[in-house]
This record gives C-alpha cells, structure tokens and sequence, in this order.
C-alpha cells in the first residue's frame, strides 16, 4: 500500500512537472548550475592535485635533496634577510659522496645558468634555457630517462668533455624532424658540445623538464665558473622503505662535513618532493574552500528560485487541492505531495548539474595530461545538497498546501 501511494505521488510529481515546463526548466538550469560550479571546480581541483603529484613524482621518487640554505623574514612587502648560511661547496659534495656508506644513489649538481641560449646551424632557441651541470647519477636521482642515445659516463665527468643531454622539446626547436641530434654539435653559451642524449618527455610538465640541458658538471666548473657556485646533493635510498632513515644518515653525515658540532643548528636544508607537493596541496585547500562557497551560494540561490515556484504552484493548484481533499485526500498525503514534487525538481537538476560537472572539470584532465576522474565523494555531496535544497525549498509550500480549507479551494478561482 505505502510503496503504491509513493509511486503515485512521484507520478504526480512528474504530471505537475510537465504542466509548468517553463518554471520548472528555469528551475532546474539555477539548480544545475550551482552542482555544476560545485563538481566541476572541486573535479578541476583534483584533476590539478593529481598533475602536481605526478610532476613532482617524475622529478624524482623516494629521493631528498641536500642543498644550502637562508632564513629571510617577511613584514608586510619587505623582506629582510636574517642569516645567509655558507654555501655548498664542490669538495663538500664530493666529500659527503665519498663518506656516505649506506645503500644509495647520490648526485651532485648545481645551475650553470638560468637564460642559456642554445644554437645549432641557423636555428636557435629563446634566452630562457636551464643549463644544469651534474655527474653521472643525475638523470637517476632526477627521476630522468634517456630516450635516445646514452647518459653520462664516469669518463665524460673525469675528462671534462663537451657533451650534453637535451630536453626532448629543444630537439623540435633545433633540428629538422629528418634529423637525427645524437652526434650533433650545438653551441651552449659559447662552447661548442656534442650531443649524445634526448631525455624522454614528460608531457605537460609545470617544470619545463622537456627543455633542459645537461652537460658534465667538472665541463660546467670550467666553463661557467663563478665565484660562490652552489651545488646541490641528491639521494635516492636503494630500499624505499628506509626513506626517513636515509634522510637521517645523510644529515648526520652531512653535518660533519660542514663541521658542526651537535649544539649547532644544521645550515643546510633536506627537501624531497612529497614537501613541495605537501606544501603546494596546502595551499590549494583554500581554493577548494572558495569554490565550495561559490556552489554553496549558488544553491542557495536555487533554493530561494524553487521555494517561490512551489508556492506559485500551490496557489494555481489550490482548486485541485480542494477537489483531492474533497474526495477524501489527508493533509499529510497532500503535504507528501509537493514535498517529492520539490525533491524530484531538485534531484533532476543535481544530476544535470553532475554530469556538466564532471565534464568541465576534467577538461582541466586533457590540458595537464591526467587521467579521467570521477568525484565520487563530491558527487554524493552534490545528491545530498540537492535533495536538501528540495526538502527545505518544498516544506513551507507543502505545509501551507496541506492546511487549506477544501470548502475555500473548491471556491477558488
């Protein structure tokens, strides 16, 4: 009998729909577009949190960084330096490399330069080139792969030789796509390198990885000295799961190298990519808090919109709910009524607003190259939402449907 009444009130429902298509469409469009702005901004989010995390996981997994450090203190838009701890040095980095006795890979590196400019025949690129000085475990500790041609060799950094490694995007900059750049000579600054390795894309990359070039880091000591070099260490711990013991040797290690003794503050910094990540998703946490508000507003909106809708369908529906009554209809089936009429209006335009949702924000999918994603835990927020807008929007409606005198609405013109 109940599960009867209820299909008969959701056809009701569906009947009185239909008979104001106009309101109802209108209705269901403000509705649509608050769940729209709600999924498909937070599915962008999410889409967003996911291409950073690659990113920086492509940057180099299970590895941290050893790298100098300074304290600076911000008031309002000034900065103030405090301390300028001493630098890095290259016979401190080989040292560490050399003293460390645990199972790892270490790498040092340091910039050669921020603007390099890199030439071969007539073609050349833009002044904005990252030259990277490194030995021969970089590319590993860096979470790097060679497409083509070879890595460094021991040989390359002990003889100093005019080698170099490109990003896979400077190859489309400046060679012909008959050409081969393995065995080239390009000009890097003012040297001329042979170039024996294309590192393999990483697609959309926020760290412009596809356009960088690597040379032997004694070649870039000569080439590109200058006074007060900064090198940077990475580590990668051949067991993942020893990561955080690693971290601790190495600082060990590392402080003795600098000479410190244990009252001494470390003046150096140990960063890994799970840092930066955690640090960047901090950040975007306050944008999911502004893009919840903007949907929570919206659907207020939506509310307001359906509360007046169903009071104007209350009043043009006040002779049926007279004559319904009339024949025997109950104050709490008549209120039951406009209550699934509000929730149907309401679920409809949450399913519309879902799917658009969806849609739009993993357009933010195909521009960072990530895979499809389905909110989920949004999308049963959405549900949720919308059937409280239709629950609260639809209450004060159907109480006053259900209150009416049936001898006054038979009445009622």
């Amino acid at each position: 009998m109940k599960k009867s009444l209820l299909i008969e009130n959701i056809r009701i429902a569906f009947n009185a729909i239909r008979s104001s298509k106009l309101r109802t469409v209108l209705t269901i469009f403000i509705i649509a577009i608050g769940i729209m702005a709600l999924v498909g901004i937070l599915t962008a989010i999410e889409s967003i949190k996911a291409s950073i995390t690659d990113q920086f996981t492509l940057m180099g997994a299970n590895t941290f960084t050893i790298e100098s450090r300074s304290m600076n203190i911000q008031m309002g838009d000034r900065h103030y330096r405090k301390k300028n701890h001493t630098r890095i040095t290259y016979q401190q980095a080989v040292k560490f490399k050399e003293m460390i006795d645990i199972p790892v890979t270490t790498s040092i590196s340091t910039y050669a330069t921020g603007i390099g400019t890199l030439k071969f025949e007539s073609k050349k690129t833009n002044p904005n080139i990252p030259v990277i000085g490194s030995d021969e475990n970089y590319l590993l500790t860096s979470g790097n792969e060679i497409e083509k041609g070879r890595s460094f060799s021991v040989s390359d950094i002990n003889d100093n030789r005019n080698v170099a490694i490109i990003g896979s995007e400077l190859v489309s900059v400046l060679f012909e796509s008959y050409q081969d750049p393995i065995g080239k000579i390009i000009l890097v600054g003012g040297g001329k390198y042979r170039v024996i390795g294309v590192l393999k894309s990483k697609g959309a990359s926020i760290t412009g990885l596809d356009k960088i070039c690597i040379l032997p880091i004694t070649t870039v000591r000569y080439h590109f000295s200058r006074p007060n070099m900064r090198y940077s260490i990475n580590v990668m711990p051949e067991d993942q799961y020893a990561f955080e013991i690693a971290k601790s040797e190495a600082e060990g290690v590392f402080r003795i190298v600098r000479g410190l003794s244990a009252k001494d503050e470390s003046d150096f910094n140990i960063t890994s990519s799970d840092n930066l990540v955690d640090i960047l998703l901090e950040n975007i946490k306050f944008v999911t808090i502004a893009a919840t508000l903007i949907g929570l507003i919206t659907l207020f909106g939506a509310a307001v919109g359906l509360m007046n809708i169903m009071l104007v369908s209350v009043k043009e529906r006040t002779k049926e709910i007279g004559i319904r009554k009339a024949i025997g209809a109950k104050s709490l089936t008549i209120k039951r009524q406009f209550l699934y009429e509000a929730i149907l209006i309401g679920q409809i335009g949450g399913f519309v607003g879902i799917i658009l949702g969806i849609l739009a924000g993993n357009l933010i999918s195909l521009l960072t190259k990530t895979s499809f994603i389905v909110p989920w835990d949004w999308m049963i927020i959405g549900v949720m939402a919308c059937l409280v807008v239709g629950l609260v929007s639809g209450y004060v409606p159907a109480v006053k449907a259900s209150k009416l005198d049936p001898i006054i609405a038979l009445h009622y013109e």
